[in-house]
């Protein structure tokens, strides 16, 4: 068995498990941060999840790795697997390959092409939202003159900065809530790029496709 065909068998057998990693990862990030009066027995708990989620991540970026026989020129080819790997908030995305897989199950995607990437980037813009949201909350909640009292208040944020509308009633003052709301400008750039871009491709397929249907000189 080559490895082109090992590695095709080991993405296909841990899809399922890291999209639950991925999901275990954000549920117990999301009770570190909103539950912090916890007892230490479930904080505790919740901070193993998330080391366990990051070993699997790890590990199967290694076996990944290992399989592919590319050597160095993996991690340039394959940016996103390493960052993915580097930045936890990141993990969530692996629920989207699972999405894609299942739309793939009878051998042809079930939605056209605008429909997928509008499909996926709904997804992607929730999951990486929640977790932003709760990414600057952690660092901004009970900071001096910080204006995000409450989780409520970083989705508001979150929204504004997703959407790039960015109303300035909320801003983070810290600086590491402040790299976050970076990342947050940047995914939503891309995300409504995206949207918009195939939104606008589909609406000149259906106007090409009327023309080409409308009788000659009409």
């Amino acid at each position: 068995m080559d490895d082109d065909t090992r590695k095709a068998r080991w993405e296909q057998a841990t899809e399922l498990p890291l999209a639950f990693a991925s999901l275990a990862f954000l549920a117990s990030y999301a009770v570190r941060v909103l539950a912090p009066g916890l007892k230490d027995p479930l904080q505790d708990f919740a901070l193993a999840v998330l080391l366990a989620s990051w070993v699997l991540f790890a590990v199967n970026y290694a076996v990944v790795w290992r399989l592919s026989g590319q050597g160095l020129s993996f991690v340039r080819k394959h940016p996103l697997d390493a960052v993915v790997v580097l930045l936890p908030l990141l993990r969530p995305l692996r629920v989207v390959k699972v999405y894609e897989a299942v739309q793939r199950r009878h051998g042809k995607p079930r939605l056209a092409l605008h429909a997928r990437v509008i499909s996926y980037s709904g997804i992607a813009t929730v999951l990486l939202g929640f977790a932003g949201a709760l990414a600057v909350y952690q660092q901004e909640r009970g900071a001096p003159g910080a204006s995000m009292k409450s989780f409520g208040d970083a989705v508001w944020w979150t929204c504004e900065t997703l959407s790039t509308v960015g109303y300035g009633d909320i801003v983070p003052v810290t600086p590491l809530g402040r790299v976050v709301a970076v990342g947050m400008m940047a995914i939503g750039l891309a995300l409504l790029g995206a949207v918009t871009g195939t939104f606008a491709s589909w609406l000149l397929q259906v106007f090409a496709r009327e023309d080409d249907e409308r009788p000659p000189g009409s």
